[in-house]
């Protein structure tokens, strides 16, 4: 799985750092996402669909390999 963010699109609601802390955080000063994990692993494959899934913003795109 890769993982894309679009920065440009993010609202900032946190929604993907709840949902899979280990892939995404968020900035301080703005809370626009960050990517941590572009190829996160098996384990944390679902928690990054729903991540994707529950994004307001549709900021998250996954390509599953």
């Amino acid at each position: 799985m890769k993982v894309l963010l679009d920065q440009d699109k993010c609202v900032g609601s946190g929604q993907c750092v709840l949902a899979a802390p280990d892939v995404f955080d968020q900035r301080d000063e703005d809370g626009i996402a960050v990517l941590l994990e572009a190829n996160p692993p098996a384990d944390q494959h679902e928690d990054t669909r729903e991540a994707a899934r529950i994004c307001p913003a549709l900021a998250i795109e996954l390509a599953e390999s």
